[in-house]
């Protein structure tokens, strides 16, 4: 039969080749589903810049299953469905008055398809939104319904999971009371001064992103996100990194419109407008970026901004705009801080697919020294053969996949590719 899911990723430069797309509505139905499947794979927000949830059997859409935010205020945890973006549980915690540690840049993401992939907010202090996760529960290949929570053998395993283990249909997170958070963008820091006093930056604020395109002599953009009241030093507006601050609200393109970023200029607000970069009611349009995205063990992470200013010239011609944040490190398995306070360097790249991916091997290499790890969801050239030697718990998670899903009904060319190098 011609394929219903010639479908494309939310940038474009992927088309799905499932030879059929299912929208179940309930869980029994998700069951049978997988169970009838010869390969799976379950599809989220389609916020992937490669193949990770692709095949081309079966790929099952969980955007029509029902939606679940149950908070259990005692416990401090809500369960959600998986299908759900950040964007609506943020707004129902809030109106409750509780909150979750991070956001990822955009809230219009899945649950489910950030925590899989390690995807992370930012903030020294805290670790990637998996790291949020007590319980996980997910259809396995032979159609039956399994949960594991925190504590449990292996747990640390299922959290990041790259879809290998079966198909999420509901998570429990930490949740914390809600809190105010005003943000400040300062403009034109000098990188010597930053890359000179990096620790007192990234301590500055509950969250730091640096953005800049990796060329002359000055950060572009300095976007801090701070607790109202949690009386921080103040060095950068004193001036002690250089630069001064945004008088209008700034998007990280210099020529793109702030007002569908979350509001800035010191204006306190919840943690639900402030902690993503871009507005919960701004859905951005499909296309025309790709991603990649390394993480790097944080005592290297002067080294390796330098490494990459030093590629400037191959780079910035490609880039639409780079990002540096930190993250605390966490015990999940496959998570890009697993054992290591780090750094993230994400790359925004022009609709190049071909020159990016040309490029890709050399920053690679230049950032090999420091063991960089990919972002699951996003462009790398790195094989399993290379990935094993970077996670210590690599075949502790093989050997869970082949334990739930022994036949590999939700392995893919990606996994295959990155993880179980078949």
């Amino acid at each position: 039969m011609e394929p219903e899911a010639k479908e494309l990723n939310w940038a474009g430069n992927l088309s799905y080749q499932a030879r059929e797309l299912l929208y179940p509505t309930s869980i029994e139905q998700l069951a049978e589903q997988v169970r009838a499947s010869d390969k799976a794979r379950a599809l989220g927000s389609r916020h992937s810049f490669n193949d990770i949830a692709d095949t081309q059997a079966t790929l099952i859409c969980l955007s029509k299953m029902p939606e679940t935010i149950e908070i259990d205020a005692q416990a401090m945890s809500v369960r959600v469905s998986a299908g759900t973006t950040y964007g609506a549980l943020a707004e129902t915690l809030q109106a409750a008055g509780f909150a979750l540690h991070n956001l990822a840049s955009l809230p219009h993401i899945s649950v489910a398809g950030a925590v899989s992939t390690g995807t992370h907010g930012s903030g020294q202090a805290h670790g990637n939104l998996a790291t949020a996760v007590r319980g996980v529960e997910l259809v396995l290949a032979d159609g039956s319904l399994h949960a594991v929570r925190r504590g449990d053998a292996q747990f640390n395993g299922y959290v990041v999971s790259l879809g290998a283990l079966g198909v999420l249909t509901h998570l429990t997170l930490d949740i914390v009371p809600s809190f105010e958070v005003q943000q400040t963008v300062f403009e034109q820091l000098s990188w010597d001064k930053v890359l000179g006093g990096f620790d007192a930056l990234q301590a500055s604020a509950y969250s730091v992103s640096l953005f800049t395109d990796w060329s002359g002599q000055n950060v572009g953009q300095t976007w801090l996100k701070r607790c109202v009241g949690d009386g921080l030093g103040d060095d950068i507006a004193q001036g002690k990194f250089g630069g001064f601050p945004a008088t209008a609200a700034m998007h990280p393109l210099p020529e793109s419109d702030g007002a569908i970023c979350s509001e800035q200029l010191g204006a306190p607000g919840p943690w639900s407008d402030r902690l993503a970069h871009f507005r919960m009611d701004f859905t951005p349009s499909a296309g025309d970026e790709l991603q990649t995205e390394y993480l790097v063990p944080r005592e290297y992470a002067v080294q390796a901004i330098e490494s990459i200013r030093g590629l400037s010239a191959t780079i910035t011609p490609l880039l639409l705009v780079s990002e540096v944040r930190t993250i605390a490190a966490d015990e999940l398995w496959l998570s890009g801080n697993y054992g290591r306070d780090g750094i993230a360097l994400h790359f925004t790249w022009k609709p190049q697919q071909e020159e990016v991916e040309a490029l890709l091997p050399r920053i690679e290499e230049a950032l090999a020294p420091f063991a960089a790890r990919p972002h699951w969801g996003k462009l790398f050239a790195a094989t399993s053969a290379q990935l094993h030697e970077l996670y210590p718990k690599f075949n502790d998670f093989i050997g869970l996949a082949q334990r739930l899903d022994p036949a590999g009904k939700f392995r893919n060319d990606f996994l295959n590719r990155t993880v179980f190098g078949a």
